[in-house]
């Protein structure tokens, strides 16, 4: 009895691990298929941790969208449609390679404006440093003096 007691217990304190095994389903029948899923599901970012693609992430989001990524290769759509799905309900940015449209030309070319600005910035500010310095000639009195200082200076 106390045998069966421990084994209903440990299968309760199981059960949660059966739950969270989620991924563990069974791989479709076709390697190609799999391929398929595993190439698109690198290609789209998670919304939720941004730095990651859906395939790596364990957000529940992520799940979903693995989830909705696997049905509609099985539906038979091509990577453009799902992906275009995908990115009409989520934006551009839910792709780690964004088109180039209009509305994404800062985020192409902003850092370049943005390091053209600076060297610009950067270039004028040496130019007016350059004109505040005016070379004089040192007098007579200044050279001997930075003679004398030389020579104490320098050990015999």
């Amino acid at each position: 009895m106390k045998a069966l007691l421990f084994f209903i217990l440990l299968m309760l304190c199981l059960l949660p691990f059966a739950v969270l095994a989620d991924e563990a389903k069974p791989a479709a029948d076709d390697p190609e298929v799999e391929r398929r899923i595993a190439k698109l599901t690198e290609e789209l970012r998670c919304p939720v941790c941004q730095s990651e693609s859906i395939s790596g992430s364990t957000a529940e989001l992520a799940a979903d969208l693995r989830r909705q990524v696997r049905e509609q290769v099985k539906a038979g759509k091509t990577d453009q449609e799902i992906v275009a799905f995908m990115t009409s309900r989520y934006g551009d940015f839910i792709t780690y390679k964004p088109p180039l449209t209009w509305r994404t030309y800062l985020l192409w070319f902003g850092p370049f404006i943005l390091l053209a600005g600076g060297l610009a910035a950067f270039y004028r500010y040496i130019k007016q440093r350059r004109e505040l310095i005016v070379e004089e000639p040192l007098s007579a009195a200044d050279r001997k003096r930075a003679e004398a200082l030389l020579q104490k200076a320098t050990p015999k």
